[in-house]
């Protein structure tokens, strides 16, 4: 269905549906309207929306009337008597619609006038970044080192907790970006953005294929205190795999409650021997008490983990079969691996060495959950009051 045709209750629910998170294919199939026209609007808004239910004064024209006001407008009524039914005088509904008309079309859509309407009230405040240019240089340095807007807002209130001037909400930083665009302070901003969308969109997930691997233990059989957090050494394991000509793979090791990653170098192939050598060299190198346990996916190239766990003494377990959030954190680490290591490349090109910037780059990144500090800064506290704990016995 074209855009000329949509009415506005097709359109509002259009909205509605994105404003939930639905991706523009699932509004497409839910409503019937054309895809093009849904990734179009979702476009034009940056998939960013305004929160429902904010209205600065009664005396302007709220989302329902507007969306009433488009109903009546089609259903062919004159101006007076639209007024006379919405309750308001003929000149309001005049005005709105001379404002907030399409260009080009002339038409009177209820979602775009609602936007235009909230950045015209909103234009008399200009946005904090275009007026604190020290506050807009450390946005876009914490943005160039590949922080999302969120974790770039958590570690400015961490670090300027006395300061509201070098503070910015999250929101503020996307609203920046995608719906108020600033001309050059846009472009500036959007060139650091780690993944360069135009829009705001949710991340997803995919299933993998699993195999049999003799003498597995199931992920149910974790202590307990895996699941918590609270205690660290429980780690989560998996592969990010390379072009199919190269056979290379990379893996990643992330430990649950502080969130410090482990990459395995293994430019040779992922056979099961290769990559149990690899985790135990990298896994052994930890202290004792930060390497318990392994949570990996059914992947045949950890057919060896008995000798994992007879050498090392970490006990590996298995989650269950097309379930990766299961591994949650270790799914949402390799999504931020990919940013460095995309899908298709040969990665056996890349050395120990490139492995461990970053490997670096991401232990040095912020986490929400972990209130903004970084993996390697929880790590180090976790070294400095086991080292205090044994000198406090001696």
């Amino acid at each position: 269905m074209g855009r000329s045709k949509l009415s506005p209750e097709r359109r509002r629910l259009v909205l509605d549906l994105l404003s939930q998170g639905h991706k523009p294919m699932e509004v497409a199939r839910r409503t019937g309207v054309s895809k093009t026209y849904i990734y179009e609007l979702n476009h034009s808004l940056g998939g960013v929306y305004r929160p429902a239910g904010v209205a600065y004064s009664d005396r302007y024209l709220d989302r329902d009337e507007r969306y009433e006001l488009a109903r009546l407008r089609e259903a062919g009524y004159s101006l007076r008597e639209i007024g006379r039914r919405m309750g308001r005088s003929a000149s309001t509904i005049s005005r709105e619609l001379r404002r907030n008309h399409a260009p080009r079309t002339g038409q009177y859509q209820p979602e775009r006038a609602h936007a235009l309407a909230w950045q015209r009230q909103r234009r008399p405040k200009p946005s904090k970044l275009s007026q604190n240019p020290v506050l807009r240089a450390e946005v876009q340095r914490l943005l160039k080192k590949r922080y999302s807007p969120d974790q770039v807002a958590g570690r400015l209130r961490l670090l300027h907790g006395d300061n509201e001037a070098m503070q910015i909400s999250h929101e503020s930083i996307y609203r920046s970006l995608y719906v108020y665009p600033r001309g050059e302070l846009t472009r500036e901003l959007k060139a650091s953005l780690r993944r360069g969308r135009v829009t705001r969109r949710r991340r997803g997930g995919s299933d993998e294929t699993r195999g049999k691997i003799p003498g597995m233990v199931s992920i149910h059989d974790r202590p307990e205190e895996v699941e918590s957090r609270l205690v660290p050494g429980h780690h989560e394991g998996d592969l990010i795999i390379g072009s199919t000509a190269s056979n290379s793979a990379v893996g990643t090791i992330v430990e649950r409650t502080t969130g410090y990653l482990t990459l395995l170098h293994l430019p040779h192939g992922r056979t099961a021997d290769r990559v149990a050598e690899a985790v135990i060299d990298q896994m052994t190198a930890l202290p004792d008490w930060f390497a318990k346990t392994l949570t990996w996916d059914r992947g045949r190239e950890m057919a060896r983990h008995l000798h994992i766990t007879a050498t090392t003494g970490i006990q590996v377990y298995f989650a269950d079969p097309h379930q990766p959030q299961q591994r949650g954190l270790n799914e949402n680490t390799n999504g931020l691996i990919r940013e460095y290591l995309p899908k298709g490349t040969d990665l056996s090109v890349h050395t120990i060495t490139d492995l461990a910037a970053v490997a670096d780059e991401l232990n040095d990144r912020p986490r929400k959950r972990l209130g903004y500090h970084t993996p390697r800064e929880m790590f180090a506290s976790l070294l400095i009051n086991d080292l205090t704990s044994v000198a406090t016995t001696t």
